[in-house]
């Protein structure tokens, strides 16, 4: 369950997460398209992670921090944005 479904959910926040602290660049859309490019090696790196951790709390833990922050992160992007339209 940790290494699975847990981690693809991690990797999705962490990639609407990073609307938030990735910086626009020239075009306006580098803090939008990264994270979609790197969505891939973000999953992996967080299933092997999960995988080889020998210390399940510990996994779980560090998994559960990332998808909170990533995730409120994201949520307050997204309120914000809503606010001021």
């Amino acid at each position: 369950m940790l290494a699975g479904p847990l981690a693809f959910l991690t990797a999705g926040a962490i990639m609407a997460g990073g609307t938030a602290w990735l910086p626009k660049g020239a075009a306006q859309i580098d803090n939008i398209a990264l994270p979609i490019g790197f969505f891939p090696l973000i999953w992996a790196a967080v299933f092997f992670y999960t995988s080889l951790d020998r210390k399940l709390g510990r996994a779980y833990l560090v998994t559960f921090a990332l998808l909170l922050v990533n995730a409120g992160l994201a949520a307050l992007v997204y309120l914000r944005a809503g606010a001021a339209s």
